[in-house]
């Protein structure tokens, strides 16, 4: 039997990981375990909903950079939704220091399409096929 994969996007990745407004968090949660659980689905998260997610945390919700990190990681530990790109994801959301978060997803993508990246950033170049211009 093949699962029905099903990606998320940002308002509903923001409320699993602010838990706010609690009505509506409490909507996703049952929600998505029915689809889980009932229906057999996969629930993921693209680079873009993650990079989305992070700032919006930051800027409405006024979380750290690691706090906004750690509630993604919390988001996906719960077995609710998973990174659509997997591991590589959960690796930049543990990384501290170096590139940021985005030129971490950015490389992510390019890197899976089988194309290296370009940048300006000394920062971001340091990161697998990744290059300075």
């Amino acid at each position: 039997m093949i699962r029905r994969r099903i990606g998320i996007d940002t308002s509903i990745l923001v409320r699993l990981v602010a838990q706010d407004p609690e009505e509506t968090f409490l909507q996703c949660v049952k929600s998505l375990r029915t689809l889980i659980e009932e229906q057999g689905c996969e629930v993921y998260a693209s680079n873009q909903v993650i990079g989305e997610t992070y700032a919006a945390l930051q800027h409405h919700y006024g979380a750290s950079k690691n706090d906004a990190c750690t509630g993604l990681l919390r988001a996906f530990d719960s077995g609710l939704v998973a990174p659509l790109n997997g591991p590589a994801v959960t690796e930049a959301l543990s990384t501290l220091g170096g590139p940021g978060l985005f030129d971490r997803l950015i490389a992510d993508d390019y890197s899976r399409a089988g194309l290296e990246t370009l940048t300006l950033d000394r920062k971001m170049a340091t990161l697998s096929n990744v290059r300075r211009l």
